[in-house]
C-alpha cells in the first residue's frame, strides 16, 4: 500500500514538473517574441499614428503641435498624391499579371515528365533567390542606352528606358515579373500536382479537349492557390520601394512609396508623411480583404 501511495506520488510530482517545464519552455518562447511585437511594430504604429495628426517636422526642434485631421485632407485633396497611387495602381496590375501568367505557364510546362525537370526548376528560382539591390543594378545594366543587351536585342539603338517616365515604370514592372515569377510558378505547382490524376483519367474517357479540361478541371481546382500567391504579390508589389527607387526615381513616375520616402527622408515632413503611410496601409487592407473574400468564395465552390 506504502509503495503504491509512492508510486502514485511520483507520478504526480513528475507530472506537474513536466507541466511547469513545458510553461516554462513557453514562456521562454512566447514572452520575447510577444515583447519583440510590441517594441519593434505596436508601439511604432501606435507612435506614428500620434504623429500623423501633427505637423511635426524630425528636421526641427520644433515641438509637434496637434492639427486633427488636416494632414489627412491635404493628402485625399493633392491631386499629385492621387497621381503616386494611379501610377503605382497601374504598376500593380501590370506586375502582378506579368507574375501569374508567366509563373503559371512555366509551371504548366514544368508539370510533365521532361528531363532534368528538378535542374530546370532550381535553376528558375534563382531570381528570387537575389538581392533587391543586385536584381536592381543588372536590370540596370541591361537598361543602358549604350552598352545595354536589351536595346542590342532588340535593335532598338540609344532608346532610353529609364529616363522616360512611362517607359521607366514598364522597365520596373518586367524586372519585378523576371524576380517574382518563379514564386508563382512554385506555388502554381504544388497546386498542379495536387490535381487528382483520376479526373484527367476520366476526361479523357469522355474524350474531353485541352480546352474544356483546363477551364473545368486544373483551373477551378488551383485557383485557391493562385489566390493566395496574387494577394502576395499585389501586397509586396503595393510596396514597392527599392527595386524602383535603384532603377529609376523620375519625379513623374513615381510610385507611392518613393513618394512617401522622399515626404518623410527629403523634405522632413514627418507628420504629413506618416498619415500618408496611414492612408497606404488602409489601402492595402482594404484590398488584402478583397481578395480574401473572393478567396473564400473560390474555396466554397
Amino acid at each position: 500500500m506504502a509503495t503504491t501511495m509512492i508510486t502514485t506520488l511520483d507520478r504526480s510530482s513528475r507530472a506537474v514538473a513536466r507541466g511547469l517545464s513545458d510553461i516554462s519552455i513557453r514562456n521562454l518562447f512566447i514572452i520575447p517574441t510577444v515583447l519583440f511585437l510590441i517594441v519593434f511594430n505596436i508601439f511604432p504604429l501606435i507612435y506614428s499614428l500620434g504623429y500623423s495628426f501633427t505637423d511635426f517636422r524630425a528636421s526641427t526642434n520644433a515641438p509637434a503641435n496637434f492639427v486633427g485631421l488636416q494632414n489627412y485632407r491635404d493628402l485625399l485633396n493633392d491631386p499629385y498624391v492621387w497621381s503616386n497611387f494611379a501610377i503605382t495602381a497601374k504598376y500593380v496590375i501590370i506586375s502582378v499579371a506579368g507574375q501569374l501568367l508567366v509563373g503559371f505557364g512555366v509551371a504548366m510546362l514544368l508539370n510533365r515528365d521532361i528531363p532534368l525537370k528538378g535542374l530546370i526548376t532550381t535553376l528558375l528560382l534563382l531570381p528570387m533567390m537575389l538581392s533587391m539591390a543586385v536584381v536592381g543594378l543588372f536590370w540596370k545594366l541591361l537598361y543602358d542606352p549604350s552598352w545595354g543587351v536589351i536595346n542590342y536585342a532588340l535593335g532598338l539603338g540609344n532608346f532610353e528606358w529609364l529616363a522616360d517616365p512611362k517607359m521607366a515604370l514598364y522597365a520596373v514592372a518586367l524586372t519585378d515579373i523576371w524576380m517574382w515569377s518563379p514564386f508563382v510558378m512554385l506555388l502554381s505547382l504544388a497546386g498542379l500536382s495536387a490535381v487528382p490524376k483520376h479526373l484527367y483519367e476520366a476526361a479523357a474517357i469522355d474524350r474531353a479537349g485541352p480546352f474544356y479540361t483546363f477551364f473545368r478541371i486544373t483551373l477551378p481546382l488551383v485557383a485557391p492557390i493562385l489566390m493566395i500567391a496574387v494577394i502576395f504579390r499585389t501586397m509586396e508589389a503595393f510596396k514597392t520601394f527599392d527595386l524602383a527607387y535603384i532603377l529609376t526615381s523620375q519625379p513623374t513616375a513615381e510610385l507611392i512609396s518613393i513618394r512617401l520616402y522622399k515626404m518623410a527622408f527629403q523634405e522632413w515632413q514627418t507628420g504629413r508623411s506618416c498619415a500618408l503611410a496611414y492612408i497606404v496601409l488602409i489601402m492595402v487592407l482594404a484590398i488584402t480583404n478583397i481578395y480574401v473574400k473572393y478567396l473564400n468564395k473560390v474555396k466554397e465552390r
